[in-house]
């Protein structure tokens, strides 16, 4: 039997969440539908969606602190939604841990697109099926394991979001060499990244904080101007 990922949708708009509602659930999608930040959280318990897409602006408690208080127990895909005018407000969703945003207005085909490859970079449930995951890597003493979706730095657990894990992944598998950031984008965030790549640059920044002695001066994770990124073990 094939099982459907549910997506859980919060936003305060009634009419919008109804309607992109039947839009997933026709492009095979479970929806489930909060309007508030507290019935998101409860939502999330009840539920346990395999992905989140967040509006920013909500009553009782903003999308920025559901997000924060997702990623203290749970690495679930979390896609920010904002309107075109609020770049901080999105900024700091990527900062305390979203894995993607789109702006409002935006295309269905789009945003199903960005659900799905944020989908495809989630860890598989063993009683769901899937594809097997590739195999451990090791860059100085900066260890990644994918099976257990563990990274050790200097001997001590590390944990880290999706997409700080896929993005770390790629750069110590890669340790040594220059990954450009079209690659980068392309592998962590899927083929056609129509975002803004600040994305890339948020989650760098966040990535440093985690694992460099000081983030202010980075000697793990290389920043190769007009190129791209190198980890340098």
């Amino acid at each position: 039997m094939v099982v459907s990922d549910t997506v859980l949708i919060v936003d305060d708009e009634e009419a919008f969440c109804e309607a992109l509602s039947i839009a997933l659930e026709k492009e095979g999608f479970d929806t489930i539908i909060a309007r508030d930040g507290v019935e998101a959280l409860d939502a999330f318990d009840a539920e346990q969606p395999d992905i989140v897409l967040l509006d920013i602006m909500l009553p009782k408690l903003s999308g920025i602190d559901v997000c924060r208080r997702l990623r203290q127990d749970s690495s679930v895909p979390i896609i920010m939604v904002s309107a075109r005018d609020d770049e901080v407000d999105t900024v700091v969703g990527l900062e305390v841990g979203a894995d993607d945003y789109v702006s409002k207005p935006y295309k269905l085909r789009e945003l199903v697109a960005r659900i799905r490859a944020n989908l495809r970079r989630a860890p598989v449930d063993a009683d769901r099926g899937g594809p097997g995951n590739p195999e451990i890597v090791q860059a100085g003493e900066v260890v990644v394991d994918p099976d257990r979706h563990e990274v050790r730095v200097r001997g001590e657990p590390v944990r880290l979001t999706l997409k700080e894990f896929e993005l770390l992944y790629l750069l110590v598998d890669n340790s040594g060499r220059v990954v450009p950031r079209e690659v980068i984008l392309e592998r962590v965030w899927g083929p056609g990244f129509v975002g803004d790549t600040k994305t890339l640059d948020v989650h760098i920044r966040r990535l440093r904080a985690k694992v460099e002695v000081d983030q202010s001066a980075p000697v793990l994770i290389r920043t190769i101007r007009g190129l791209g990124y190198k980890f340098d073990a």
